[in-house]
């Protein structure tokens, strides 16, 4: 089955990756990454996204079995590339849940610099936060690139990294934009070709992050991505990511 490509500007910063999981209750908004092309591609409603006019090469996503289990297979290598999973306005009132892994890690990242803007791994959701809650300068920017894809790019994203370099726990703003915000889960001392667990509340974390912004109320989701990426540093890198639920 053929996937669709889709994307926008990467300049503003609002591409962001999107994320799969090997198996969701059937509770749960998302659907399970399980199914794949011949080549191992998750098919819809996981599509892979690049950037408009994209000439370098697109991350790889394929699905495998690691350790006994379904996992998605991110390769970045120089390239950018994610996998979106829509949803139709989800309540954020739940607990997100994944296991992942590095085997290799990107250690030029930098995510305090555009210049080496990349992520080894990244499990977002993005939010459907009232445009009038963004500061107006942000807002007509996001007015304006919103107006050039024909997309309704998120006015408020959660990105959960796996950073080389930055510490367990730190919260920073994406280099490009301040519609996308970190929350650093783990970190380069943290152990390679082995599995770590994470359990987030959502709802909190949007909070912790986008609080200023929009502290009376938490938005719904709009999609759950994931993705890794090298193209500003030109770098390598491995990750893989498995068993992702969405508990409400």
């Amino acid at each position: 089955m053929p996937l669709v490509a889709r994307g926008c500007p990467r300049a503003v910063g609002w591409v962001v990756a999107a994320l799969c999981a090997s198996v969701a209750q059937a509770s749960t908004p998302l659907a399970p990454f399980g199914v794949a092309d011949d080549a191992g591609v998750p098919v819809p409603p996981w599509i892979v996204e690049a950037l408009p006019g994209q000439r370098l090469a697109v991350t790889a996503f394929r699905v495998v079995q690691l350790d006994g289990r379904l996992a998605l297979r991110i390769e970045a290598n120089a390239s950018y590339g994610n996998l979106v999973h829509r949803l139709k306005r989800a309540p954020a009132t739940g607990w997100l849940s994944w296991q992942w892994r590095i085997d290799e890690l990107n250690r030029a990242v930098d995510l305090r610099s555009k210049q080496a803007d990349d992520t080894s791994a990244k499990v977002c959701v993005m939010f459907d936060m009232a445009i009038d809650r963004v500061p107006f300068i942000e807002r007509q920017i996001l007015r304006l690139a919103r107006s050039r894809t024909g997309i309704e790019l998120p006015a408020a994203t959660v990105c959960y990294v796996w950073d080389a370099a930055l510490a367990a726990g730190t919260r920073i703003d994406n280099a490009y934009s301040r519609r996308v915000r970190y929350l650093i889960l783990r970190s380069g001392s943290a152990p390679t070709h082995q599995w770590m667990s994470e359990r987030r509340d959502v709802a909190a974390d949007f909070l912790s992050l986008f609080g200023d912004e929009s502290a009376a109320e938490v938005p719904s989701i709009q999609a759950i991505a994931i993705g890794g990426d090298a193209d500003n540093t030109g770098g390598k890198s491995l990750a893989f990511v498995a068993d992702l639920r969405f508990v409400p």
